[in-house]
């Protein structure tokens, strides 16, 4: 039977370059994003490229209600989902935390946080009563260290993290596997969203070393997904060769 995959922020970056990966390799497409008309365009591109089902879900993952209204009025034949890839994340402004804004606070805590935990309790229970299923978690390398100006989006991938874990145990006995996969530097819209579109600060971000490609973090998000039923990569960290650390670069002229 044809696998189905379920991808959260699928409209750009990561998400839209697992989305066509996973076309690739034939499995059908729910993706889900705030912006409509993108969505739906990219739904319809992918179809007709891949030849592979599409459902489009226009939905903000920071909304409890419609995420379990969106899932829970899933077609029947849409309904057994065997990937979940809980992608839709981001990072707003670039601050001391005595000096940041508490909007920006709340928006990463109920986008990356809230938003996995509310997509994660939509989709589980259908993969606890089949007793299949995977639960791909898109953490990052800020899940793993700390940096200035940097402490709440830090703080919510490091809670993406324990959830991941907490995830893996508690769904153990139903044969469901959860993996955490935390990109380091990626050349993706993550730092024209950071610097509230200031294309020339989110621009010099990524000069002078070549930065991950949405792609690159695809390649691994499908290998993890496509280990045999009895292998699981609990956690992945991968780096551009010229990233050390979260903040140690080797960069040139």
């Amino acid at each position: 039977m044809q696998k189905t995959v379920f991808i959260t922020g699928a409209s750009s970056g990561i998400g839209y370059a697992c989305a066509l990966k996973f076309a690739e390799n034939g499995y059908r497409l729910i993706l889900s994003a705030r912006r409509a008309e993108r969505i739906i365009e990219i739904a319809e591109d992918i179809k007709n490229r891949f030849k592979t089902d599409v459902l489009p879900l226009v939905f903000d993952v920071r909304d409890k209600d419609v995420v379990f209204q969106k899932v829970g009025s899933l077609p029947d034949d849409w309904k057994y989902i065997d990937v979940l890839i809980n992608n839709a994340g981001l990072a707003a402004g670039l601050a001391e935390v005595h000096l940041a804004q508490t909007d920006d606070w709340d928006t990463m805590i109920d986008t990356n946080i809230k938003g996995l935990l509310y997509v994660s309790k939509a989709v589980t229970p259908g993969m606890i009563q089949r007793k299949k299923g995977h639960i791909i978690n898109i953490g990052s390398i800020a899940a793993k260290e700390t940096y200035m100006k940097g402490g709440v989006y830090c703080g919510t991938k490091h809670a993406v993290e324990s959830i991941t874990k907490a995830q893996r145990m508690e769904l153990l006995p139903y044969n469901v596997k959860v993996t955490l996969v935390n990109p380091g530097a990626v050349n993706t819209e993550f730092s024209l969203v950071r610097f509230k579109g200031d294309k020339a600060v989110a621009d010099n971000i990524y000069k002078g070393f070549m930065p991950l490609t949405g792609e690159d973090v695809a390649h691994c998000v499908y290998f993890c997904a496509d280990l045999p039923d009895h292998v699981n990569i609990n956690d992945l960290l991968v780096m551009p060769a010229s990233q050390a650390s979260a903040t140690l670069f080797h960069k040139v002229d």
